[in-house]
């Protein structure tokens, strides 16, 4: 897996698996979404398979909100 834009290479996602089981996903230190149940179990199965930029991209795809690519920095100008 490639990262076209270079921001997966500063590792900006990580994840905590809680006591209960569930798992929170974290986007710069903050919890962006938590996973509980069947959806938690899946994830740290996933996860436990990858390591670096795979394991960037996995993370980044189930946060969900960093997936349409037209995302912009603070302080860039809309193209049109």
């Amino acid at each position: 897996m490639q990262d076209k834009h270079g921001r997966l290479a500063e590792c900006p996602f990580d994840f905590l698996a809680c006591k209960n089981g569930s798992v929170q996903l974290r986007a710069h230190g903050r919890v962006v979404k938590t996973l509980s149940g069947k959806a938690a179990a899946s994830f740290q199965l996933k996860a436990s398979r990858l390591e670096g930029q795979a394991l960037q991209h996995l993370l980044a795809r189930e946060t969900g909100q960093f997936k349409f690519g037209n995302e912009r920095s603070p302080g860039q100008e809309a193209p049109y």
